[in-house]
């Protein structure tokens, strides 16, 4: 039966094929997004990766991060759009129980693994083996919590709109409970404790370098580190304003009735969490000034040798802070 469209289907609507909470002019609008969105994180992010091959300059421990990040991007948005927009299309999920539980795994996965990548980020002071070891680390995290649901820990299932899958919000029992609440600890709260601590780490080191005016005698590093503390704290802006609804749709279906959450927000919270996918590269290029050499040589059809991406220390620098 049909409901109104501002609350969330009830338990005895199809779960495949059945009501949507959305018209089929909305479905439209969101896989208009979703193609739109799809085709600009997947060319950004083929651009980042082919700065990488061009050049090893920008090779680094921490820029490896940055690598994994695009690989995470490329995922979501080459597996999970086009099957949420094909679905869109048809007015609700196309690709049945087998579908929804792949679809909705893949993008866990690729969502957990991208939180963990994100908190290894700010990290520093770390040898190149330590930032290996996080970022596999950031990766088992991810297929770790992709996989519970899989195996009866909380369940997948189509989402309100009944065109994507996600975890199954319909039922609030103890093991839908306890996962969300095992999520958000571990793939919110920790990740952002872990940002706002790097960064007031590198802020404070900041202030003594300035205070003692000795900011004009350090090397390339520092700007390097430089770099990547704004980098940070444009991360964190975004890790907010993309995750924050999503871990309120949870804490809602948690702890409220899931039949009251109005279908506006159910579609919206899950399309900020994937939004990062095209958002991430302009982080990239706005915040680090070699991606920026190494993006517009890449526009101009500049050679390698045309290009400089330090202005004054050669580029095999290494990206150690300096001592202290």
């Amino acid at each position: 039966m049909l409901i109104d469209s501002g609350v969330n289907i009830s338990d005895d609507v199809a779960p495949y094929g059945g009501t949507s909470a959305l018209t089929q002019l909305e479905h439209n609008i969101v896989a208009g997004y979703l193609i739109m969105a799809g085709a600009i994180s997947l060319t950004s992010n083929i651009v980042v990766l082919l700065m990488f091959v061009k050049f090893k300059e920008l090779r680094t421990a921490t820029n490896f991060i940055i690598i994994n990040l695009a690989f995470t991007d490329i995922g979501v948005a080459g597996i999970g759009y086009p099957m949420s927009a094909a679905s869109d299309i048809h007015g609700s999920w196309k690709f049945g129980h087998t579908g929804c539980q792949i679809y909705a795994a893949l993008n866990i996965f690729f969502g957990m693994a991208s939180i963990g990548l994100l908190m290894v980020f700010p990290i520093q002071k770390i040898t190149a083996q330590s930032y290996n070891l996080l970022i596999l680390a950031a990766w088992l995290n991810g297929a770790f919590w992709s996989s519970m649901p899989t195996v009866g820990w909380a369940g997948y299932a189509p989402d309100p709109t009944g065109a994507t899958c996600t975890i199954n919000w319909r039922h609030n029992d103890a093991s839908f409970i306890s996962y969300t609440m095992a999520v958000i600890t571990v793939n919110f709260v920790l990740p952002l404790s872990v940002m706002f601590y790097c960064y007031y780490n590198v802020s404070a080191t900041v202030r003594r370098y300035k205070s003692g005016n000795c900011l004009n005698n350090v090397n390339i590093d520092w700007s390097d580190q430089m770099d990547v503390t704004k980098m940070s704290v444009v991360m964190i802006v975004m890790f907010l304003v993309a995750w924050s609804p999503y871990s309120m749709v949870c804490l809602w279906a948690s702890f409220g009735d899931p039949r009251t959450i109005p279908a506006p927000i159910a579609i919206i919270a899950p399309l900020f969490a994937k939004s990062s996918t095209f958002y991430n590269p302009c982080i990239y290029v706005i915040a680090n000034k070699k991606f920026r050499r190494a993006i517009i040589g890449m526009l101009r059809c500049q050679t390698r040798q045309q290009i400089t991406i330090n202005n004054q220390i050669p580029m095999t620098t290494s990206q150690q802070p300096p001592t202290q």
